[in-house]
């Protein structure tokens, strides 16, 4: 009984001291900060479940229509989507330094996420990332999903086909 009362106070005093930490002002939102290893490694796993749980839609039509991942392609581009997170060719703009957590370099993701996790990431952004929602602007679904044949075709786009399908309006 008295270890239970011990795992209780403990519990009580670690509350108390991380919310004096966060809410005393002690926690440093600087983008020029790394954010401490715990508060890291939570902000990756709740982004995670989150982006897993909420990611439901799945795509209206085939992601390798040639014609769609060139319009994807077009709306990365068009959309700002290369600002932050280059494309091949193309270089991030220098204000994406600054941002924390740095945007990913999407070639290197994509592998790893389903189109569905894309498609909701890119309609609905990520909260303290500078990732905004698409979807709030009024970008169309359609639109989105071509973002996304885009995206899962990133890692083998040329160099020169990306120039070409960004600049080419579709």
């Amino acid at each position: 009984m008295r270890f239970l009362a011990f795992i209780g106070a403990l519990g009580i005093i670690v509350a108390i001291a991380a919310a004096v930490f966060f809410f005393g002002g002690f926690y440093s939102i600087a983008a020029t900060e790394a954010d401490p290893g715990p508060v890291a490694w939570a902000l990756v796993h709740v982004r995670t479940a989150s982006i897993a749980h909420h990611a439901i839609d799945t795509p209206p039509a085939s992601l390798n229509d040639p014609a769609t991942i060139r319009a994807g392609a077009h709306a990365f581009a068009e959309r700002g989507c290369v600002n932050c997170h280059g494309g091949p060719g193309a270089q991030w703009q220098k204000f994406s330094e600054g941002l924390n957590p740095d945007p990913p370099d999407l070639k290197d993701v994509v592998a790893d996420l389903q189109p569905r996790e894309l498609f909701w990431v890119v309609k609905n952004g990520i909260k303290m990332t500078g990732m905004p929602s698409f979807g709030s602007i009024g970008v169309p679904d359609a639109e989105i999903w071509s973002i996304v044949a885009f995206l899962k075709k990133l890692p083998t786009v040329s160099e020169a086909d990306f120039k070409t399908w960004s600049t080419t309006t579709p």
